[in-house]
């Protein structure tokens, strides 16, 4: 009977220990995701009021919205360059973060791109 692997004679398929990502980092990127989904979802919303205000002459709903959006793609760009700073994004990179922030759905495929990419980078 063979004799059972020890931390001696670790087994050839005992599988190497995860990477573990920087506190900062992580912090960062769980910060960036959500104010992604939320400033995707108020630019959709923002879209929405200037179908009404120029369609159906409903003004207010941008006078409303508008600052508030405005206000939502600050935090964004701050989060987006607070996970740049800290993962140490290119600059090209990171102006194409800010760049989805404007582009209706868009925040949303940069978000999962900017998630895979931070992932994959802690796994070297």
């Amino acid at each position: 009977m063979p004799a059972e692997p020890t931390s001696a004679n670790p087994s050839p398929r005992a599988a190497a220990p995860a990477p573990v990502m920087p506190p900062k980092v992580a912090t960062a990127l769980a910060r960036y995701r959500i104010a992604a989904f939320i400033v995707g979802y108020a630019l959709i919303v923002l879209c929405v009021t200037i179908v009404l205000k120029y369609v159906f002459d409903v003004g207010q709903a941008v006078t409303i919205w508008g600052p508030i959006h405005g206000v939502l793609y600050i935090a964004y760009v701050l989060l987006a360059f607070d996970l740049a700073y800290k993962d140490r994004w290119s600059l090209a990179g990171t102006l194409g973060v800010l760049l989805a922030g404007v582009i209706p759905g868009i925040s949303f495929v940069a978000e999962r791109i900017v998630h895979r990419k931070v992932l994959a980078r802690q796994k070297v």
